[in-house]
Formats: structure tokens, C-alpha cells, sequence
């Protein structure tokens, strides 16, 4: 039902006894239901409506502010859509859908609902499954682009380095390559808010901000290490800020230190002649003890929410702002020696004398001092000023707490970011022009002395600039550690979860030990290069991005932001990797070993999260552009690979909830060297599309868990058809792409058949085999599959080939893969040659020796002559005569079966289905050739770990029995057989 507060939409299912009423609309024009059956009816009933009634109804939909959906089947009594007024009156009109599918699919809410959770299928008969679909409720607190993203982003780049180092680095590295420091470092983050911006509005936006944005677009593995290491880079900021306001504090009032203030000693330029002064800094202990202290202070407020944190940040912005006004004005009233020494006013002299660097050694505190450690150049410039613009991410640290991210993402960011660099390009020719070197270099407050009309007030807006940085740093890292826990990728990170709409209390006490630990470093210029390289590995993430996605242009990228292009972001991050090198080399491999770390820990501990990443797409356009290269021509030997296609239908009963023969997943391992290749795992079910549909999902998902288990790369596949033969033909037409079809059908030798399926598994294998034929297909059938050893299993002996007609070296190609697994690494290969009784053995042998050298492979070889075919003589010698006399009665009374019936029916010979012609001569002749074959096995391959056998194709004409009677025959009394079919081309070749 409509509420009258929210002007909400209902649709609800129809009983079964509305059908009754259905239709009674104000107009004549009716749609009657139409039944097709009683299990399956589809009824459409339409009434026309009131031109007035429709547009007022209309009206009161677009009115509406909230969307509220309500979906439940009753079973099969179909759908019913009841469209009221915002005054509950009653319906006019009536629109009633079979299919519980159909209806969501129309509404969208499959996609629209969640991403992270699947929507339902269909109930069966006599469910209900309600779905209800609402905007998220989250936080009431949401924030527009003004208090949400560009006061963050203004209060963390207007933070510590504008006020007390930015005119300290004007003097050591002068006006000419400050500038030059600003505009790198601020074209970098411009183009890294360009990929933002792109990346934000390419959709919806949750938690997380950069996490989230580099998450979906370079997969989980990335986002979670890029996004810890951010996070960590949010938290040592907050420490920075800390630090800075501190020590603006104690300078300021220097009665408030604990400690005794430690003083340096240093030369400058007095009358012409340098003299040492004592330059007074804070005590490092001093900064440590207020540090904890108003670290602790920010952490209350934090823990406040985002509530009290809206109410807090005006009062450390305006007084910023105020300070910046004040500044400006006491640059431009500033005049020699006012208010202090070395102050100049702005002068052209002071501004050529400061235009050149002045690169020298300082202290621990950064007074230059001849004997101090540090030195410092236009590198390690770049890496101290870089957090000075770093704020750009504050805003999209809290995307969660947006109104509308899409647009106050790259509005805010995009104005904080120039608004910013213009004033530090501004402030660079100002400070310049304002004092001598000297001061520049030891007056770490200028900014205040200068300050109109008491240092007092920019003391002040310093403190509660810095302070303001710091709280938006603590507020915005434990929510992104909140966001990255709530992807539940890592198990670890599980005592950071926060439900929608609570504060990450337990994030912001981790993030608040953490900034306390690096207060308690006290030292500025230390802490500076470990944010920067945190903040450059996110900002290149951001780039990297961007520049996949945009390159990729896949059908999902439709950001509303226009102003982008893949080469901005890919000269964004190489700017990234430049200024990480140009800061320090050692906290660069430091930081990207972290990162690394952290990518192959949630590699190996994290779960799975499939977010439609960019690489999968990149994955996916390679293998497009490799499939074209490929083409429809043949593959040469010296590429070729084995891809199996892995028939998975068992002749016989496999456990429950094992859909596939295990030894059969561990033989598709050994037909690949080294683990490369691909195999196709296809299993056939028998029935009808429509009705085993879903079944065969539920069975392709098993079978696809079940090979992942097994360790086999691979796709699984299930096919429903009528039978298994009509199956296994569409199987073997359509089953793969271009030069990636499968060019090997294996599949289990049929050991039960006399037993289970006199009629039916004969027919259906001979017509596998020749549908293998037909199509070109390589064949491998496996005989004693069940004492197939798994990798475990060292087996000893010889892996021996019975090579009796050409197949292009794959039943040789076989035997080396078979090799470089660890089960036959210790067997040798014998390769078998039969050969006619008075054909020339040694040159057979030597030819085949010198054949097998110039494949590079190493086997011994053995030439085996077999008599030509004597009934008579032979039946004597042969010790497998009861066997041969069996298989002869079988035929002979399978064959006077069929001769009955035919002229009973007076037909010509019938079997399988079709016309055959039986030669007996023949029928012997093949009976008496496998068995010979069978012999000369058992004698020299009886201790052999397995065996290799050229597979005889069917006879024409012959039925199946008597094929199956043939290959029972060849097969009998060998334990590990495989038997071999090429499919007319080489595999193995002579040449490099």
C-alpha cells in the first residue's frame, strides 16, 4: 500500500481469486486471459484508464521522493501490479504478468538492487519469496560538495607545510625551481583529480574513496594493498598535522614548553660579516607530551560522528581563511626591517637575490648547519612539499557520507586542487620578494611574522588549520579501513566492520594508536617522505585506473565527467613513479615491497571478490586480439598444444556429489607440460533444455568447483540432449573457438558394457569415435582408469609404445608429457615397431633410431615381427586360444540372431539401427589381428607402468558388438592402457 509520507509505489502479487475480477476498467476495451495449459497459463488483462485518472496517477508518480518496491509470488497464480494514488484510493487499472523472471527483469531490480548479492531465482510452486528493494537508508547525516568535499580538501592542503615550511623551502631552493616544485607536484595531483573525477562518476559510489574506485577497477588484490597503504599514509598525516600545530603552539608561546627549548648555532650575514646566531627550536619531548595530548583531544571529536565533526570544521576553516587575508595584507604593508630584520618588503632586488637555489646541509629541526646530516636538494624538496597537496583524496575518503558523489567529487576536488596551486604559485613570488635568504631559512614562522596586524591571529589560524587537516585526516582514514574490512576480502580485517550508517569506532582507535606511535617520532621532515610515498602509490593507482579503463573503453565505462583521455592518466602516474625515484629510491622499493607484501597476502589468505575489474576486461580484449591473430589456419607443430576435450560421462556410477572421475582429472594434468594448456571438462544430460535447464547449471557449477579442486586448468561445460550420441555430436562441432577448439576427445574406455549395456554403450561409443573421425579430432581412450596413479604415485618401469601406424607423433608427444610429470619422471620409453615377418628389422629400427634423435627424444627401440595372418597354424600356437574361441561363439551368435531376424522380416542385416554387411572371413580376421596384438602386449609389456596403443578404427558396415568385441580383445589382461588415434596432422616436428 502507497504511505502517504514517502509517496511510495506498491506491486503486489494477485491471488488466484482476483483472476475473477480482473478487467473491470472504466473504458470497454478488455483483455481476456488467455490459458495454455493449467500448469502454465499466461493471462494479460488491460483495462483502459481515464485520461484524467492516468494523468493524475502520473503525476503522483513523478511527485514521488522515495521508490518502494514490493514483490511476492504467490506460486503460480502469476503477478498483479497495483498502481494507487498517494491517497490510497483504490486501483484503476489493472497490468497482471505470469513469470516472477520476466517482471524483475522488467523492473530492474536483478542489477539495481545490490551488487553484491544475486537476486533470487523463480520460486517453485507454493513458495513465496518476497523481494523488497529500498533506498539504502545509511546515515541521515549527507553532505553537498561544499562541507563534504572542498572544505576537506582545502583544510588538508592549506595544512603545516604551507605555514611553516613553505617559505623555508622559497629560500634553499629560491623562486625559480619552487615554482617549478609547485607546478610538478600540483600537475600530478590535477591530472590524478582528472582520473578521480572520471572514475567517480562512472557510476555509484560507496565507501572507501580511492580504495573503492581502484578496488573496481584493478581487481581486489590491488585495491586492498593500494587502499592499506593509504590508509597508513592518512594516519601518519594526522601525525604531521599534530606535530605542526604543536609546534606553531610552543613557538608561539614559548612559556608553555615543559622542557628546556633546544637552541642552534648557526652563521649568517650581518654587517658584512658573518656572525653566529643562536636559532631557538621546541623541544623535541615537548612535542611529544602536547602531541598525545590533542591527538587524543581529535580523537573525541571524531568519535562524535560525522555530525559533530560538520559542526567543527567551519570553526577551523574561517579562521584559516581569516589568517590567509591576514598574511597577504602584511606581505603588502611589510617594509625593510619591519616588523623584524631581514624583512625587505617587496623588493626586486630581494626577489633577483632569492631567484637561484641555495642547497645546503641542516639539523634534525631544518637549520642550516655546516655540520649538520641532512642535505638538501631539489629532490628531497619535492618529497617534503609533495603532502602539501596531498588533500585532494579527503573528500572521497568520505564518499559514504555524500549526498550526490557524482558530482561533488569533482567539483569539490577539481576546486580545492586549482584554487590551491594558484595561491602556493602566488605565495612563491611573494615570499621571494619579501625577505632575505637568511630570514627565509631560519624564520620557520615567517607566515606569522609578517601577519596584519598581530602574529597572534595567524598563530592562531595556523594551529587551527593544522588541527583542521589533522581531524579530517583521522576522520577519513578508519573509514576507508572500515570500507576495506566491509569488502570482507580480508578475514583480518573482520574486527574493523561497521553496519551502514554506525561510526568505525574500533577503525578510529587503530588509527589514532597509529598516529600517536609516529607523534611520538616528533620529527616533521622524517614523517614527510613516508606520507608521500604512500600518497603517490594511491594517486598512480588512481591514474592506472583510469587509463585501463579508458584504453579498454569497455561498454560499462560511461563516466559523466567528459574531460578525460587515457594519455592524461598515463602521464599522471608515470609523474607518480617520477616522483617517488626523485624523493628517495629506498622508501620507493620500500614502499612498493609493502604493497607487494600485501597484494600476495590477500592473494593467498584473501576471499575472492569478482567486481568486473579492468584487468578481466584487458584479459578478455587479449584474448580477442590473440584469438584474430590466431586465425582459422592451421597451427604449426612447434606451436601446438594439447587442448583435451575431457568426456566426463562415466560408463558406470560415480560418489555422490563427484562429477567427474577423479584419476580422469589427474590423466588431464599429465597431458600438459608443465601445467600450460587448457582443458574442456564436458558432461552430457539427458532430457529436455527447457526442463533440465537450471539442473545443468547446478551441475556445471559442481563440475567447475570440482576441477578447480583437482588443480586443473580448465572450463567445465553441460550439455542437455535427447542422448548421450546427440550430445557428444554437437559437442564435438561446436565446442570451442577459432584455433582454441579442443583438437583431443579423452574419454574412459567402457569396461562395464557387457555387463550393464549389451546394446546401447557399444552403439553410442563406436559413434563417438566416429564423430571424432569425421571431425578431425584426435582420440585418447583410457583402460584402467581406476589404478591410474595420482601425482603422489612415483611409478617405476617403462612407459612402452606399440607404434603401428602413423599419427603424427602424438602417441610419442604423449610419452614426453607423460614424462615431465613427477609420477613417470623415473620411467624410460620403449617404442615398439611391428613390422611384416619379411620386411628388413634393422634399417625399420635404424630409421625409426635416427627419426626419434632428431625429435629430441630419448627411448629405446624394438622391432616386432608379426606373421601374416595364418588361422589355421596360428590357432595352435596361440595360448589365448579360449579367449579367441569365446569371442568367435559371441559374434556367431550375435550374427545368427540377426541373420534370424532378417528373414523373419524379411529385411536385409539390421544393426544399430542401420544396414550392415558382414564379411566372416573378416569378422575373424580382426578378431585374430587384436588378439595377436594382446598377446605381444601381455609378453613384452607386462611389468610396464603403462601402455600405448594405436586405436583401430571402426570397420565399416560392422555393427558396434562386433567392434567392442575387437577392442575387448586388445585390452584384455592389460592393467593401464591408453589407446592412441592421431587426427591426420603432425604434432611433433624436426625443426627449431
Amino acid at each position: 500500500m502507497a504511505d502517504d509520507n514517502n509517496n511510495g509505489i506498491e506491486i503486489e502479487a494477485a491471488d488466484e481469486n482476483e483472476f475473477a475480477s480482473a478487467g473491470r476498467g472504466l473504458g470497454s476495451r478488455q483483455y481476456r486471459p488467455v490459458f495454455a495449459h493449467d500448469s502454465d497459463r499466461a493471462v494479460l488483462e488491460m483495462s483502459s484508464i481515464d485520461p484524467v485518472a492516468r494523468a493524475s496517477s502520473s503525476a503522483s508518480l513523478s511527485d514521488s521522493s522515495n521508490l518502494k518496491i514490493k514483490v511476492a509470488s504467490g506460486g503460480k497464480d502469476g503477478l498483479q501490479l497495483n498502481d494507487r494514488d498517494i491517497n490510497g484510493s483504490h486501483p484503476e487499472s489493472k497490468l497482471e504478468l505470469f513469470g516472477f523472471d520476466s517482471l524483475v527483469n522488467i523492473l530492474g531490480l536483478k542489477s539495481m538492487a545490490s551488487d553484491q548479492q544475486q537476486a533470487p531465482s523463480s520460486p517453485r510452486d507454493g513458495e513465496d519469496a518476497p523481494i523488497h528493494v529500498e533506498r539504502p537508508k545509511g546515515n541521515n547525516v549527507k553532505m553537498g560538495t561544499m562541507m563534504g568535499v572542498f572544505v576537506p580538501c582545502l583544510q588538508n592542503i592549506l595544512g603545516i607545510i604551507y605555514y611553516i615550511r613553505f617559505s623555508w623551502i622559497v629560500g634553499m631552493a629560491g623562486i625559480g625551481q619552487s615554482l617549478l616544485v609547485v607546478a610538478f607536484c600540483g600537475s600530478c595531483t590535477f591530472l590524478t583529480t582528472i582520473s578521480l573525477s572520471a572514475i567517480a562518476t562512472n557510476g555509484a559510489m560507496k565507501g572507501g574513496g580511492p580504495y573503492y574506485l581502484i578496488g573496481r577497477a584493478l581487481g581486489p588484490e590491488v585495491g586492498v594493498s593500494i587502499g592499506l597503504c593509504f590508509f597508513l599514509g592518512n594516519a601518519v598525516a594526522g601525525a604531521l598535522y599534530v606535530l605542526g600545530a604543536v609546534e606553531t603552539f610552543l613557538n608561539a608561546i614559548p612559556a608553555a614548553g615543559i622542557f628546556r627549548d633546544t637552541q642552534t648555532l648557526m652563521m649568517v650575514n650581518g654587517t658584512n660579516v658573518m656572525q653566529p646566531v643562536a636559532v631557538t627550536s621546541p623541544n623535541l619531548h615537548d612535542l611529544q607530551v602536547y602531541g598525545v595530548i590533542v591527538t587524543i583531544i581529535l580523537c573525541f571529536i571524531v568519535f562524535g560522528g560525522v555530525k559533530i565533526i560538520n559542526r567543527v570544521a567551519p570553526a577551523f576553516l574561517v579562521p584559516v581563511v581569516f589568517s590567509l587575508f591576514c598574511i597577504f595584507i602584511g606581505i603588502f604593508l611589510a617594509r625593510k626591517d619591519y616588523p623584524t630584520e631581514g624583512i625587505t618588503g617587496l623588493s626586486l632586488k630581494s626577489f633577483r637575490d632569492n631567484w637561484g637555489s641555495a642547497y645546503q646541509t641542516t639539523n634534525n629541526a631544518g637549520v642550516p648547519d655546516p655540520n649538520g646530516k641532512i642535505y638538501w636538494d631539489f629532490n628531497a624538496l619535492v618529497g617534503l612539499f609533495f603532502p602539501a597537496v596531498t588533500g585532494i583524496m579527503a573528500g572521497s575518503n568520505r564518499s559514504a557520507s555524500l549526498k550526490d558523489t557524482q558530482r561533488s567529487i569533482p567539483v569539490g576536488t577539481l576546486a580545492a586542487t586549482v584554487s590551491t596551486s594558484v595561491l602556493y604559485l602566488i605565495t612563491v613570488l611573494f615570499f621571494g620578494a619579501l625577505a632575505t635568504r637568511d630570514k627565509l631559512l631560519t624564520d620557520r614562522l615567517l607566515t606569522a611574522t609578517v601577519a596584519w596586524p598581530i602574529p597572534a591571529i595567524t598563530y592562531l589560524g595556523i594551529i587551527l588549520s593544522t588541527l583542521g587537516a589533522a581531524l579530517q585526516s583521522l576522520t577519513g582514514a578508519p573509514r576507508l579501513l572500515a570500507a576495506i574490512a566491509n569488502d570482507d576480502i580480508l578475514p583480518v580485517l573482520n574486527y574493523f566492520k561497521v553496519a551502514d550508517g554506525n561510526e568505525p569506532h574500533a577503525a578510529t582507535l587503530f588509527t589514532a594508536l597509529i598516529c600517536i606511535g609516529c607523534v611520538i617520532i616528533g620529527n616533521l621532515d622524517l614523517i614527510t617522505p613516508t606520507i608521500t610515498m604512500f600518497y603517490l602509490l594511491c594517486y598512480g593507482g588512481v591514474n592506472l585506473s583510469c587509463f585501463l579503463l579508458d584504453l579498454l573503453d569497455a561498454p560499462s565505462w560511461r563516466p559523466r565527467w567528459k574531460f578525460h583521455h587515457w594519455s592524461l592518466s598515463l602521464f599522471g602516474a608515470v609523474i607518480c613513479i617520477v616522483i617517488m625515484f626523485l624523493i628517495s629510491w629506498a622508501f620507493t622499493v620500500i614502499s612498493l615491497a609493502l604493497a607487494t607484501l600485501i597484494y600476495y597476502y590477500v592473494s593467498i589468505k584473501g576471499k575472492a571478490g569478482d567486481w568486473g575489474d579492468g584487468f578481466k576486461s584487458a584479459y578478455f580484449q587479449l584474448a580477442l586480439r590473440s584469438l584474430r591473430s590466431l586465425g582459422a589456419s592451421q597451427v604449426h607443430p612447434k606451436n601446438w598444444y594439447p587442448i583435451p576435450l575431457i568426456f566426463c560421462r562415466p560408463w558406470g556410477k560415480l560418489p555422490e556429489n563427484v562429477p567427474c572421475h577423479p584419476k580422469l582429472a589427474d590423466f588431464a594434468n599429465c597431458m600438459k607440460k608443465k601445467g600450460r594448456g587448457m582443458s574442456m571438462f564436458v558432461s552430457i544430460l539427458d532430457g529436455d533444455y527447457q526442463e533440465c535447464a537450471e539442473d545443468a547449471k547446478v551441475a556445471c557449477r559442481a563440475l567447475s568447483t570440482y576441477i578447480e579442486y583437482k588443480r586443473c586448468e580448465g572450463v567445465a561445460e553441460i550439455v542437455v540432449a535427447p542422448s548421450m550420441s546427440e550430445g557428444f555430436r554437437g559437442i564435438v562441432q561446436t565446442m570451442g573457438l577459432g584455433n582454441l577448439k579442443p583438437n583431443i576427445v579423452v574419454m574412459r574406455y567402457p569396461e562395464i558394457w557387457r555387463r550393464e549395456n549389451l546394446i546401447e554403450i557399444p552403439a553410442t561409443f563406436v559413434g563417438i569415435i566416429n564423430d571424432c573421425i569425421v571431425a578431425n579430432k584426435a582420440v585418447v581412450i583410457v583402460k584402467g582408469l581406476d589404478e591410474w596413479p595420482n601425482e603422489y604415485q612415483r611409478q617405476y618401469g617403462t612407459i612402452d609404445l606399440y607404434w603401428i601406424v602413423r599419427d603424427g607423433g602424438l602417441m610419442l608427444l604423449l610419452s614426453q608429457l607423460l614424462l615431465t610429470k613427477e609420477s613417470f619422471e623415473s620411467c624410460k620409453i620403449q617404442v615398439f615397431c611391428i613390422a611384416e615377418e619379411d620386411s628388413d628389422a634393422e634399417e625399420l629400427k635404424a630409421d625409426v633410431k635416427k627419426f626419434l634423435y632428431d625429435l629430441r627424444m630419448q627411448a629405446e627401440v624394438i622391432v616386432i615381427s608379426m606373421k601374416s595372418w595364418d588361422p589355421q597354424a596360428e590357432q595352435q600356437q596361440d595360448e589365448s586360444v579360449e579367449a579367441f574361441a569365446s569371442s568367435q561363439e559371441r559374434i556367431g551368435a550375435y550374427l545368427s540372431e540377426m541373420k534370424e531376424k532378417a528373414r523373419k522380416e524379411g529385411a536385409p542385416l539390421m544393426a544399430d539401427g542401420k544396414q550392415v554387411v558382414v564379411n566372416e572371413q573378416q569378422v575373424e580376421k580382426f578378431l585374430y589381428t587384436t588378439l595377436k596384438l594382446n598377446s605381444t602386449i601381455l609378453r613384452y609389456s607386462r611389468m610396464a607402468a603403462v601402455v600405448l596403443v594405436s586405436l583401430p578404427p571402426p570397420p565399416l558396415n560392422h555393427p558396434a558388438y562386433f567392434y567392442m568385441e575387437y577392442m575387448d580383445l586388445l585390452v584384455e589382461n592389460v592393467p593401464r592402457l591408453l589407446i592412441v588415434r592421431g587426427y591426420r596432422r603432425d604434432v611433433v616436428t624436426l625443426f627449431t
